[in-house]
Parts: structure tokens; sequence; C-alpha cells
């Protein structure tokens, strides 16, 4: 049976709609994308719209030309990369004991209310700090990981992803001879995969846009990672760590071009990723968050 006309239409406006919503969205991401592309005489007059003007790659070459920022980069990479794979781990580890019931696990409630009372209380910055200072963390790249390896909202979104699971599959892995051990990692892991992509994905941007922590346990700048080294040099203007010749080339460039290839070359590791996670990222949520 085709489709009325009145639904045809209602189609085609709805499309219009969202493709009309889109372009908004991916507007700001173009405007920044052509002024980071534009010289910097015509993004200070403001001559830069959806396109770029004087074309130049000047504020990428500075952003990519220096060792100082190739450093930075791949410091932010690795510290994506170890403090996700550690937050994941530690993450399925918690969430799993916390997911059963009392019979099962007797003092999960005490433990439960543990974690959630770290959501509302805190030592504070000073106590934190002096505990990354006592374990000789500063300057290291244990003081980027250890401090969030832990995030209790990701740990609640998998426990009662977990509970969700049928459990009469544990029940098989039980009868078969399987420990608790191996029914996580072969039964619930593989089955909890868009909770997974949902959690690794809150980490990884965590992890990508922190930049506080950073400058405040790191003590020399060839430690920093991306964000904390943009944020002292272009948006501080904070040109104590740069060689001569990197300030002659700052002062060349337009604030805003500097700016833009810094906003720009910030979200493009998540834009790169986000698309192949979004298709879990719905379903994570919404098993997750609701307890069967």
């Amino acid at each position: 049976m085709k489709p009325s006309f009145g639904r045809r239409a209602f189609l085609v406006c709805n499309l219009i709609f969202l493709a009309f919503i889109s372009f908004l969205c991916l507007m700001p991401i173009l405007h920044i994308l052509a002024i980071s592309f534009s010289s910097g005489s015509a993004a200070a007059a403001g001559k830069v719209a959806l396109w770029p003007v004087e074309f130049t790659t000047a504020a990428y070459d500075n952003v990519f030309g220096k060792p100082e920022y190739v450093r930075a980069f791949g410091i932010s990479i690795q510290r994506v990369v170890v403090g996700t794979v550690l937050s994941m781990l530690l993450t399925i580890i918690t969430a799993y004991p916390l997911s059963k019931d009392r019979n099962t696990f007797r003092l999960r409630t005490v433990y439960a209310w543990i974690f959630v009372f770290t959501i509302l209380f805190n030592g504070g910055l000073i106590p934190t700090y002096l505990t990354i200072k006592s374990l000789g963390l500063i300057d290291t790249l244990g003081a980027l990981v250890l401090p969030m390896a832990i995030n209790v909202f990701n740990v609640i979104l998998l426990l009662n992803f977990y509970r969700n699971l049928p459990r009469e599959l544990e029940d098989a892995s039980r009868i078969d001879g399987a420990g608790h051990f191996s029914t996580l990692w072969k039964i619930y892991v593989p089955l909890s995969l868009p909770a997974l992509a949902t959690t690794g994905l809150f980490t990884m941007v965590g992890h990508w846009n922190s930049w506080f922590d950073g400058m405040l346990y790191m003590n020399h700048p060839e430690n920093y990672p991306l964000q904390t080294f943009l944020q002292t040099v272009i948006i501080k203007m904070d040109f104590r760590f740069l060689k001569s010749e990197n300030v002659e080339l700052m002062l060349q460039l337009s604030d805003r071009t500097s700016r833009a290839a810094q906003i720009f070359v910030a979200a493009f590791p998540i834009l790169i990723v986000y698309p192949f996670l979004q298709r879990f990222f719905i379903k994570g949520i919404v098993m997750g968050s609701v307890k069967g």
C-alpha cells in the first residue's frame, strides 16, 4: 500500500527540516575551518564566512610545524589510549559485582553507596594535588590518567546494563563450569558493547578535552598535553615557553586564525571517532539508565 499524499508531504517536509537543522549544526564547524585556512588580515577584517579567503596553511604550519606542538599532541594521544583502556578495564570489573543482587553479594549496597558518595563529595583540589605529589606522579602520565581512572557515572550506566541481561545466560555458564571471571569476559562483555562504546566515548572525550590537570600536575611545558599547551600559548598568549623564532611566527598570525586552528585540531580526533560509535550511543544510554 502506497503512503498517502499527506504522508509523503510530511516525510519530505521532515527531511527538509532535519537537513536544515543539520546544516545549522555544521555551520560553526565550517566557519572555524574556513577561518583556520584564511589569511590573518581576512579573518581580522571579518571577510570569512564558510569558505576560506586568501587560502593559507600558516596556522596549521604553526601548530604542526614545531616539535613542541607535535610532542604535546603525542602526549594527548598517549593519555587517551592509556586512560581509556585503564578506565574501561576498571569500570567493567567494578560494575560486574555491583550488578549482582544481595543474595550473591551481600555488601553490594554498601559499596554502591560509597561510590555514589564520591559523586556528591570529594577531597578537594589541594588534598588531591598533595596525594598526587606524595605518590611521585608529578610530571608523569600517571597524574593525568589515574585521577580519572574510575568514573562513577560510567559504572552506574554499565551495572544497570548488566542487570538488564538475562540471568539465564549466567546460570547456563555456571552449569558449564564457568566462574565469575569467565562469565564476565565471555558473556557480559561481548553483550554489553553498546554500553561499553558509550562509556568509552565519554572517557575519550573527557581525557582529550581536559587541560586543567595538565597545568596543575605538570611543572615543565614539555610534559603538557595538547589542550594544556594550546591553552597556555594561544588562549593566554603566554610566549615564555616558546623559542624566539616561534614568537615571531605567532606574532605574524592573526589571533582568530590561530584559535580557529586550535579548535579544529582539538576537535578533529573526536569528529573522526564519534561516527563509528554513534550507532551504539542511544542504545547504550537507554539500556544502561533504566533498571529493568
